[in-house]
């Protein structure tokens, strides 16, 4: 079954053409990696997937119903979520409650006044649930300003899943991680299961190779090539194009 389906979309910037008639699809359970040189189009493709941005033409369509002109909100609660390259969490508040409000975030009720957090149990229960799949359970009490960098790359993932989503957009998650912090995202990645579609945007050949059943490169915002890893490292274009003439891909 697919998940999400892109037909035609496009989205230009005055006169420049950042996403130029693009068609992919990707089935359910599947990882799907888009790979490209910067200005390629792959950020820009994640905004108008989640609906921060506008398409100028084409649809996008999300099991199967079309979610071209939807808001962000309603997508999120067609369990369409999306993490993004650079974090987006309250610093000053614990790691703990930047998780606890994103799950809340997803809940139809909301917080009483003077209701202590601790009356919420099945908030903390799923909290603790997920801040476990990602090893900062630990880390619950400590402000995220003083977790250190890979921490909070990890929690940004952690708070893009309280939505339980069943499609889900992570935007270069390995970004400023070091070797070991970026093999800990691919074995989270490897870790959520069949029931969650996963569309990555990376420059980390390592965690794209360890994690994708597929990949496709973008040049120009433009699909220049699409295949298997194994296919992806061999394209004599992709490896001229994305990595240079004398550096395949699979040595990045």
């Amino acid at each position: 079954m697919e998940a999400l389906r892109v037909e035609g979309l496009s989205k230009d910037f005055g006169g420049v053409h950042a996403l130029r008639d693009v068609y992919f699809s990707v089935e359910t359970g599947e990882h799907l990696a888009i790979i490209g040189p910067n200005g390629a189009g792959k950020t820009t493709l994640f905004n108008v997937l989640n609906g921060q941005l506008p398409a100028a033409r084409g649809h996008v369509y999300l099991f199967g119903q079309e979610i071209t002109n939807m808001p962000t909100y309603r997508r999120a609660h067609l369990s369409l979520a999306r993490s993004f390259q650079l974090t987006t969490l309250f610093p000053n508040l614990t790691v703990l409650e930047n998780t606890l409000l994103a799950i809340q975030g997803t809940q139809p009720s909301r917080f009483q006044m003077f209701r202590p957090i601790t009356a919420y149990k099945h908030l903390s229960t799923k909290a603790q649930e997920l801040l476990s799949i990602m090893s900062l359970w630990e880390k619950k009490d400590d402000l995220v300003t003083n977790i250190a960098y890979g921490e909070q790359r990890k929690l940004e993932i952690t708070l893009s899943l309280a939505s339980k989503p069943k499609v889900l957009l992570l935007d270069e998650p390995s970004t400023g991680l070091t070797a070991d912090e970026s093999a800990d995202v691919v074995s989270m990645i490897g870790n959520l299961g069949a029931d969650i579609t996963l569309l990555i945007v990376a420059h980390d050949m390592d965690l794209i190779f360890g994690v994708a059943d597929r990949i496709i490169v973008l040049h120009y915002g433009q699909i220049i090539a699409e295949g298997r890893p194994s296919e992806i490292q061999a394209d004599s274009r992709v490896k001229e194009i994305y990595m240079g003439v004398e550096e395949s891909v699979g040595n990045a």
